[in-house]
């Protein structure tokens, strides 16, 4: 259905470029205002600067990958699922590639020709982008109707609140979509950070920082119950303040109460050998050093980085020769090269995490529509909203999801 509406979207990245463009295709007159100078900030970050688009994956499987409010998506993957994200991008002339684990990107590996091919939907069916940052809602007999921003005062029909999370401040997700909601009187739930690095007080991690570990295993335990929370294989990075990695920020958004030694990180550096195996690599390995200095035969086994730390887990002195290590200290060793253990502190502070978990409080949105229950014509898309998910592009298709669905809805009459 047609219509002359007036639309303001507030926030020019994903969900925004998205909502906006729709909006606009269904007849609306659609104003954009975003408070950087380039839309897309935060995009041109994600997936290491290639942007992963979305998951090539079906409906059940996306929802699977949502753990916090996954429900409240249904609506909005089956009306704009990442079939239709694919299709949409290469309809627009992206052309794009499904790599390991369903992850989709762009064929160029440039976040900037998502960007870029966003920004042409956008201005191509009329929208107005305007450099401004938005302060207030205008509200009326409990329906939106305008915006105020630094420099101006804008009226509309319907808005919609695309501005982010907390994370990453310097791509302009500073939390004011969390108080344009509060004005409007919607609850906020607790804001944490999600995807983001751990921290250790364990001194063998700033000894190892820089250290790129790939083809490991990763277990994150719960200390008190010995339960595994969460199991991963690939890589992961050693860091001053503790872990990093892609391995890594899937567990944090696993781990929801985290306290200083809750949790701990179990990395096997040799999970293609059983520990049978391993103990005869070692044998072979010590046969072939004999006479060398244990600490010294190391060197085709393990990264330089880590041989120390192993050593002093290990207790052998550095200078015992390899041809005098009982079976008893292999065994020993055997267990801390299958298990190598990192406390866990805490999480990296949410201005370092990729994706805000908590927001608008799900039971105050419509999920068939994404508008307010409480105000009338106000909508939210994206991460300003509670709803996360874990890495491999499922958190940038709840932004197209939801502003497909919010830009729709906000363009009716």
């Amino acid at each position: 259905m047609m219509t002359s509406k007036k639309v303001i979207v507030i926030g020019a990245g994903a969900a925004g470029m998205m909502a906006g463009g729709i909006a606009a295709q269904y007849g609306a007159s659609v104003t954009i205002l975003e408070k950087n100078q380039r839309v897309g900030r935060k995009i041109m970050i994600t997936g290491k600067g290639r942007c992963n688009v979305t998951n090539n994956c079906d409906e059940q499987t996306f929802i699977q990958n949502v753990p916090v409010n996954g429900r409240f998506l249904y609506s909005a993957i089956n009306g704009f699922n990442s079939q239709d994200v694919i299709s949409f991008f290469e309809n627009l002339g992206l052309s794009l590639k499904t790599e390991r684990g369903n992850r989709v990107f762009p064929k160029s590996d440039r976040a900037m020709d998502v960007i870029d091919t966003l920004h042409s939907f956008v201005t191509d069916n009329g929208c107005k982008i305007i450099n401004d940052s938005a302060k207030a809602l205008i509200t009326e007999n409990g329906a939106v109707i305008g915006v105020k921003t630094e420099n101006n005062t804008y009226y509309a029909d319907s808005v919609i609140i695309c501005c982010g999370g907390k994370s990453y401040p310097l791509t302009g997700s500073t939390g004011d979509g969390y108080l344009l909601a509060k004005q409007a009187g919607h609850t906020i739930t607790d804001l944490k950070p999600s995807l983001v690095p751990l921290e250790s007080h364990n001194p063998d991690c700033k000894a190892m920082q820089g250290l790129a570990l790939r083809n490991v295993s990763l277990k994150i335990v719960d200390v008190q119950s010995k339960k595994s929370m969460y199991t991963d294989f690939g890589e992961m990075l050693f860091t001053h303040f503790g872990m990093s990695g892609p391995m890594i920020l899937s567990a944090s958004s696993h781990i929801r109460d985290i306290s200083d030694g809750k949790y701990v990180a179990q990395v096997d550096l040799k999970p293609a050998l059983s520990p049978e195996q391993l103990d005869k690599r070692l044998q072979n390995e010590f046969a072939s050093n004999a006479n060398k200095d244990v600490s010294n035969s190391f060197s085709k086994l393990l990264p330089r980085k880590i041989i120390i730390p192993i050593l002093k887990r290990w207790g052998v002195p550095f200078d015992k020769k390899c041809n005098s290590i009982t079976k008893e200290e292999r065994k020993k060793l055997v267990d801390i090269l299958k298990s190598f253990t990192v406390e866990i502190s805490g999480f990296r502070p949410i201005e370092e995490a990729i994706i805000t978990s908590g927001g608008v409080k799900t039971s105050e949105i419509n999920p068939k529509t994404m508008e307010s229950k409480l105000i009338q014509g106000l909508y939210f898309a994206g991460e300003v909203i509670d709803c996360d998910a874990y890495t491999g592009g499922f958190n940038l298709q709840i932004a197209w999801s939801t502003g497909h669905l919010a830009g729709e809805n906000a363009a009716y009459l």
